[in-house]
């Protein structure tokens, strides 16, 4: 049995390959699982996923950037026709059964070249407007799995709302642990500031900016991004009391130890409003304040976040209205406040789908073996 997974490298489509993958190999425990992924090469996700026994095919790529960009001309000349012929060999050369895709950048060249070959396309779609990718390929995919009710643009013949798929040993975290692994004292509530898998520069200098008078009452995590660690770490050492510097946690990036660990010790997420990250935080029973990226495209993110926010289960604050005094008021009325806190963690529990990658690997297998 191969099954063939396609997503377009970041944070946010490896994860949830990685969570579906893991559930294929839960459930169909036999020998014959074959696993592939082809995308554009990136380090850290051809390394996650060659941890999880998938084998990884590299093509080039290639996007269509909703701005003017002297790229755009080698991607429409070069790469994206590349990538065309590089999947339809792939393809060829894998045979897989099946091709489930995540969207993003190059997996247009992967589900279209399924469909030329006959490959049945399954599709998955994170946030509520779809990305151009799984606009394209849900015309012909015979199944799309959505996040959020109310998705849209697809044909509502063919969704199946799954959530999003997280890795379920995320819910797996402990307060011990979380000494242990981040080092935290855990004499405050800890506050964890997390950007997504490429962090944010806003975020960043936002939490720069009130360190000194947030770590007063509260302990933190700050998960600034690989980019920005060497400038953040340089800037929070210069502004860093001594007596408060063991409260103060700085992390390029979590792995999935460590994160979970946070999950638990966390009294308060603050974070981008991407798929993944709302659907973790919600699973983990945690209160959050979200701050959609205001460049999203199609503003996916703000309209992520205000339909997770109806559920009582966060609050949003937008990137223009972040204000020290503003923000410092949020924290406090939450964190400070257990009737609100325990409010907000009952609703994001009852918006989480922590099953959702086991839903969408069930459905893969079952039109597998289909009589």
């Amino acid at each position: 049995m191969k099954i063939l997974l396609t997503g377009g490298g970041s944070g946010g489509h490896i994860m949830p390959l990685i969570a579906v993958a893991r559930e294929l190999k839960r459930l169909h425990q036999q020998e014959d699982l074959q696993l592939h992924y082809i995308g554009p090469h990136d380090r850290l996700a051809f390394f996650l996923l060659h941890q999880e026994s998938v084998k990884t095919h590299a093509i080039l790529g290639g996007k269509l950037r909703r701005y003017f960009s002297l790229a755009n001309i080698v991607d429409i000349l070069f790469k994206i026709p590349f990538s065309f012929l590089q999947s339809f060999f792939l393809l060829l050369f894998i045979q897989p059964q099946l091709v489930f895709s995540k969207g993003g950048t190059g997996t247009l060249a992967v589900t279209w070249c399924a469909r030329m070959l006959l490959i049945p396309v399954f599709i998955h779609e994170s946030d509520i407007v779809p990305g151009r990718s799984n606009r394209v390929a849900s015309a012909f995919a015979k199944k799309i799995f959505i996040s959020f009710e109310k998705t849209e643009y697809f044909d509502l013949t063919k969704t199946i709302l799954t959530g999003n798929p997280i890795r379920k040993e995320l819910l797996e975290g402990t307060h011990e642990g979380a000494e242990e692994t981040l080092g935290l004292v855990l004499k405050k509530p800890v506050v964890m500031f997390y950007g997504g898998s490429q962090g944010s520069q806003p975020i960043n200098d936002f939490v720069l900016e009130i360190l000194g008078q947030l770590l007063q009452n509260y302990e933190v995590i700050h998960v600034c991004g690989t980019q920005n660690f060497k400038q953040v770490k340089s800037e929070a050492d210069a502004i860093l009391n001594k007596g408060l510097a063991p409260y103060y946690h700085l992390y390029e990036s979590l792995d999935e130890i460590k994160l979970k660990h946070a999950y638990k010790a966390a009294s308060l997420l603050v974070a981008r409003a991407g798929a993944s990250s709302i659907f973790e935080i919600a699973a983990a029973g945690k209160p959050s304040i979200l701050i959609p990226l205001p460049e999203a495209a199609g503003d996916h993110q703000s309209k992520n976040a205000y339909q997770y926010a109806k559920e009582g289960a966060a609050v949003i604050i937008e990137q223009q209205n972040l204000t020290p005094n503003f923000f410092m008021g949020q924290i406090q009325n939450i964190v400070a406040n257990p009737q609100k806190s325990q409010v907000m963690q009952e609703a994001a529990l009852r918006f989480a789908k922590p099953l959702a990658a086991k839903a969408i690997a069930r459905e893969i297998l079952e039109y597998l073996v289909k009589p």
